[in-house]
C-alpha cells in the first residue's frame, strides 16, 4: 500500500476518499502474540516519539493506530481512558502512540497533528470524537473545520497537507511496522515488546500490565 501526496487533497475535494481501507474490515484479534526486539522497536522514527507518561515507567505500550480505524476509536474512548488512570498516571505504565494509515484520510489527519505541534494529543482527541463525521463525506471540509480549533488558516492547513517530506515520515513509520514488526491490523499494541493485534479491553489490558509491574 502506497498513499502519496497526490492523493491527500485532490481526491478529499472530490469527495472519493471512503471511511476506511478495506484492510480495515480485517479481523483484528489475533490470539498468539508475537513477539518483537523491544530495543529496535524503541528505536524513535522519524517523526521522534509521542508519549504519554513517564519515560521511566517499567511497562512500554506501543500502539500502531490509524485515525479512521473504528476499531482504534473504540479504545481511545472507551479502554485508554481507564488505562491511563490506572496505570500510566500512577507510573506503572507510558505509552507511545504510532501511526499506521490505512488510507488517504488517515494519512492526512495524521499530518494535521502533527503540525499541530504541542496541540497533538489534542488534536488526536478531536479527530477521534468526530471520526463520524470527518471521515465520511466531504473530509477536507470537515477536517479544515477541526483544524481551524488548533489555529490553522487555510494557507496552514493546505501547507500541511502538501508537504511530502511529512507525508514521507509517516508512511516510513507505516512501512517499518508493516515489513519490520508485521502489523497489518489496527490497532496493533506491543507490551513490553509482546504484540497483541486487535482492540483490547480496559480488563484484558489490565492483565497483562500487572503481570509485568
Amino acid at each position: 500500500m502506497k498513499i502519496t501526496r497526490r492523493e491527500i487533497l485532490p481526491v478529499f475535494a472530490a469527495g472519493g476518499v471512503t471511511a476506511a481501507g478495506a484492510l480495515n474490515g480485517l479481523p483484528l484479534l489475533n490470539a498468539t502474540p508475537a513477539f518483537a526486539d523491544l530495543s529496535d522497536l524503541m528505536e524513535p522514527g522519524p517523526l521522534g516519539e509521542r508519549i504519554v507518561g513517564d519515560e521511566n515507567a517499567p511497562v512500554t505500550i506501543i500502539e500502531y493506530a490509524s485515525m479512521t480505524c473504528p476499531h482504534c476509536r473504540a479504545f481511545h474512548k472507551d479502554v485508554y481512558p481507564t488505562i491511563k488512570e490506572k496505570y500510566i498516571d500512577t507510573g506503572k505504565a507510558k505509552l507511545y502512540f504510532r501511526s499506521f494509515p490505512f488510507d488517504p484520510s488517515a494519512a492526512a489527519a495524521t499530518m494535521l497533528a502533527e503540525c499541530s505541534g504541542d496541540k497533538y494529543f489534542t488534536m488526536v482527541d478531536i479527530l477521534y470524537d468526530k471520526q463520524a463525521t470527518w471521515s465520511r463525506g466531504n473530509v477536507v471540509d470537515e477536517l479544515f473545520k477541526i483544524s481551524k480549533l488548533a489555529g490553522f488558516t487555510q494557507e496552514s492547513f493546505n501547507a500541511c497537507l502538501k508537504n511530502q517530506e511529512l507525508l514521507d515520515n509517516v508512511l516510513a513509520i507505516q512501512k517499518k511496522a508493516a515489513e519490520v514488526y508485521e502489523v497489518n491490523a489496527t490497532p496493533t499494541f506491543f507490551i513490553n515488546g509482546t504484540k497483541y493485534s486487535g482492540n483490547m479491553s480496559a480488563e484484558e489490558m489490565g492483565k497483562v500490565i500487572d503481570a509485568l509491574v
